[in-house]
């Protein structure tokens, strides 16, 4: 399961859609199973869940999932399909009075009508509520166990940490970083801050190391900085009161908001 992660317009969709041979890239070559993605054998061993996927109005899900299936050589049996995505009860139920979380699980059937090697998802849980968002993920969790590879596109950094083996980040159209969440994390080093102080927001913003400051509705200060030790004592030298005090180790969010920020840079 790779994450694909990246501010809007960093050549996510862009990428994907080279890799499905939606786009040709203007540069450079594509390959997919060592050959060109619009060659039929590589489409038959991709299935694809873009952001604006829907089936004909008017056929139930097990007729669109059918029609599908006859698009590749091997195929998932139906059932699989629909007991996966949670849609058995809905079977015979038209695509146009499907919910929108619904239309979301159909997709992610559709996508995997051929029994694809190869799963490609752009930002899936886009739209959903909670709920459907929980059992959508919990499909493709089932899914990242089997005999397959995954490229998740998201914005939600949650998410990716989640489910994600391997997590590439892309800024304005190059990739910055390439591994595991733990090792990005790792390699980053900066810590997370909470805090209470009478010092300004601005004196601790400019603070060698710090990278990212907000105020939270209590007051408290939360912070991203690659030297907390060295910001404690130059706010307890300066004789700055501090109180609330908390210090993590940063998730994936925080090493991604210093990667793009020290790419900006």
């Amino acid at each position: 399961m790779v994450a694909l992660l990246g501010p809007n317009g960093a050549g996510k969709s862009t990428l994907l859609d080279m890799l499905l041979g939606l786009r040709d890239p203007s540069s450079g070559t594509v390959r997919a199973f060592g050959m060109p993605p619009t060659a039929r054998r590589a489409r038959a061993r991709m299935g694809a869940m873009l952001q604006e996927t829907t089936g004909p109005p008017g056929l139930t899900v097990a007729e669109t999932v059918r029609l599908t299936q006859h698009l590749y050589p091997r195929t998932t049996p139906i059932g699989e399909l629909l007991a996966l995505v949670e849609l058995t009860e809905k079977a015979d139920r038209r695509v146009g009075e499907l919910s929108g979380g619904e239309r979301q699980r159909l997709s992610l059937a559709l996508a995997l009508a051929g029994a694809p090697e190869l799963l490609v998802l752009d930002e899936p849980t886009a739209a959903l509520d909670v709920a459907g968002r929980r059992r959508l993920l919990q499909a493709i969790r089932e899914l990242a166990v089997q005999d397959r590879s995954i490229v998740l596109a998201t914005h939600d950094l949650r998410e990716a940490q989640e489910v994600a083996d391997r997590v590439v980040v892309l800024h304005h159209g190059r990739k910055i970083a390439d591994a595991s969440t733990q090792e990005i994390v790792r390699r980053v080093g900066v810590s997370k801050v909470h805090l209470t102080t009478d010092a300004s927001v601005v004196w601790i913003a400019n603070f060698p190391g710090v990278t990212e400051v907000s105020v939270l509705r209590d007051r408290r200060i939360e912070l991203l900085s690659a030297d907390p030790e060295g910001l404690l004592g130059a706010l307890f030298a300066a004789g700055h009161q501090v109180r609330d005090l908390t210090v993590t180790d940063a998730d994936l969010e925080s090493a991604f908001l210093t990667l793009t920020q020290e790419d900006a840079a």
